[in-house]
């Protein structure tokens, strides 16, 4: 998305097991650099939760603190987007 300006997908969601580990591995596959914010995901179980995001940190993006993914944004230059 190099003409969008786009190079970073930031992953949020419900299922680390599933949706959300799956999204994060195909950013990553495209390309993109990949931050899932640890406090925005979640799973049904913690030990399926907790193994997910050691592995999708290890391998494929990285897990950071909320707090430090809405600094992230904030220090952002905003410019528009035009299509």
């Amino acid at each position: 998305m190099t003409t969008k300006q786009v190079d970073t997908v930031i992953v949020t969601g419900c299922t680390t097991s599933g949706c959300v580990r799956a999204t994060t591995i195909d950013a990553f596959s495209y390309g993109f650099k990949t931050i899932v914010p640890e406090e925005c995901v979640g799973d049904q179980a913690k030990e399926s939760h907790d193994a997910n995001l050691f592995d999708v940190n290890a391998r494929y993006a990285d897990v950071l603190p909320k707090v430090r993914v809405v600094e992230y944004l904030g220090s952002l230059k905003t410019s528009p987007i035009t299509t």
